[in-house]
């Protein structure tokens, strides 16, 4: 799939990250009493997968909803057959 340079956009998406960031950390705290750590007893790779795995979904299901709902060219297609 080609795509375009990007060019100037209007929204930084740095802070918002930054907040995403410091809101998981409040939850980690509220819901686990502590931030994440290492040497846990969790398989920090395996957690790591899974939600790779999740992410896929949600990605998947964007582009699905995308394509079906406003007609757009059927983006998984043209990536699948780039050559």
């Amino acid at each position: 799939m080609n795509q375009p340079a990007p060019k100037k956009g209007e929204t930084d998406i740095w802070p918002l990250v930054q907040e995403d960031l410091r809101e998981r950390v409040k939850l980690g705290l509220t819901r686990y009493g502590v931030v994440l750590q290492t040497n846990n007893g969790r398989d920090a790779l395996l957690d790591a997968y899974e939600e790779a795995l999740d992410l896929v979904m949600y990605l998947r299901q964007l582009i699905e909803e995308r394509e079906t709902s406003s007609g757009n060219s059927p983006t998984i297609h043209a990536w699948r057959n780039r050559g």
